[in-house]
Formats: structure tokens, C-alpha cells, sequence
């Protein structure tokens, strides 16, 4: 039970790592608003991460079948959603939120939400995660007679899945006072650009997968 506590946690972390629209989010409420903000949002990611776990765990074939027959949906509404959020961020003045003397909690839950939200507009993680789960060797079909191991499972994804925004947002966060306000301008204005990219493609994605039939690969 133990080496498949461990093997969660690994799927967890390396599911996380790569950094998506989310991650630059991320990032970027580090820099403008603080470690809170960041890993927050973080927790959002990884708890959505562990919602794809549990459906990969419970109800893979009912899952995988409504995902093929509406990918182009969740392509599109989850890109549009990205966009916005990255012309959001790319017209903030960053020195605004430096000007709050600190994050309330009715913040900290929207940070918690937004990226909780946005990383389930992107369910195709599911198959990344099934994919992982496979690498690892982590019998899924097993984890469905017994509860506690199920729950064993998730407790470990989202731990691993912690782990690596702790690791990433403890990292943006150690240099977060050396940016001036120029460069968190810079910030803002970049991050906002590369999130909105990724929401123009992922909608890309998603006209391509209903014209065609499958989705695009870039």
C-alpha cells in the first residue's frame, strides 16, 4: 500500500510540472501579490488534478467516451476562458496590488477557485494522468475494490501535485523582491501575452477537432 502511496505522489508531481497557462498564473500572482496568492492557486490546480484522478479511477470508460464525443467544447470554452484571463493580466497595473497590504481571504478562495475551474476547462489531463499511472505501473482497475486504497490513490496525487507548486512557487517567490516595477509591468505584459496565446491555441484546438475530427498536434 505504501509503493502505491509513493507511485500517487510521483504521478501527482510530474503531472503538474509542465508549465501550461495555469503555471504562468501562477507565476505570476506570486510575483505581483505573494506567496499565498501563488500557492493557493496552486492548491487549485492540484485539488482539479485530483478530481481527474478519482473519474480516472471510478469511471474511466464513461469518462473517456464523453470526453472523444465533446473534446472540441471543452477545447474551445476552455481556450476562450485562458484568453480572457490573459488579457485580464495583460492590462493589470501590477502596482495596484502591490498597494494592498495584504491578501484577504475572500481573495485567496477566487485565487482557489479561478484555477481550480480553469484546469478542469482542460480534461484531457485525465489521459495524461491515466498515462502516468500506466508508467508507474499503478493497477487502476484493482484501486476500485477497496475504498481506502482508492482514497490512498487521490491523497497522493494531490500531495505530489502539492509538492511541485510549493516547490515552484517557493522558488518565483525567493526572487520575487528583486523585480522592480518596471519589470513587474514586463510581467504582467508577458504573462498575459503567453496565457493568451495558449487560450487562442487551445481554441485552435478545438475548431480543428470539429472539423476534422481529431485535435490538431502543434
Amino acid at each position: 500500500m505504501g509503493i502505491d502511496f509513493l507511485k500517487a505522489i510521483i504521478v501527482g508531481f510530474c503531472g503538474s510540472v509542465a508549465i501550461g497557462p495555469i503555471g504562468v498564473l501562477c507565476i505570476q500572482r506570486t510575483i505581483n501579490k505573494g506567496r499565498s496568492s501563488g500557492f493557493i492557486s496552486g492548491a487549485g490546480a492540484a485539488s482539479a488534478d485530483t478530481v481527474f484522478a478519482a473519474l480516472a479511477v471510478f469511471s474511466l470508460a464513461a469518462i473517456q467516451s464523453l470526453l472523444e464525443h465533446n473534446q472540441a467544447i471543452f477545447y474551445v470554452a476552455g481556450g476562450a476562458i485562458i484568453a480572457l484571463i490573459g488579457v485580464k493580466i495583460h492590462f493589470t497595473n501590477p502596482i495596484t496590488q502591490l498597494k494592498k497590504p495584504k491578501v484577504g481571504k475572500l481573495k485567496l478562495v477566487e485565487d482557489f477557485a479561478s484555477t481550480f475551474f480553469l484546469t478542469l476547462t482542460n480534461p484531457m489531463t485525465i489521459f495524461f494522468l491515466i498515462g502516468l499511472f500506466a508508467l508507474v505501473k499503478l493497477d487502476l482497475t484493482t484501486q476500485t475494490h477497496s475504498s481506502s486504497s482508492v482514497a490512498i490513490v487521490l491523497w497522493g496525487v494531490f500531495l505530489g501535485a502539492c509538492a511541485w507548486w510549493t516547490l515552484l512557487i517557493s522558488i518565483v517567490n525567493k526572487f520575487r523582491k528583486k523585480f522592480r516595477l518596471k519589470q513587474l509591468w514586463m510581467v504582467n505584459k508577458i504573462a498575459g501575452i503567453i496565457i493568451f496565446i495558449l487560450g487562442i491555441i487551445s481554441i485552435f484546438e478545438g475548431i480543428w477537432t470539429f472539423i476534422y475530427g481529431y485535435p490538431k498536434v502543434l
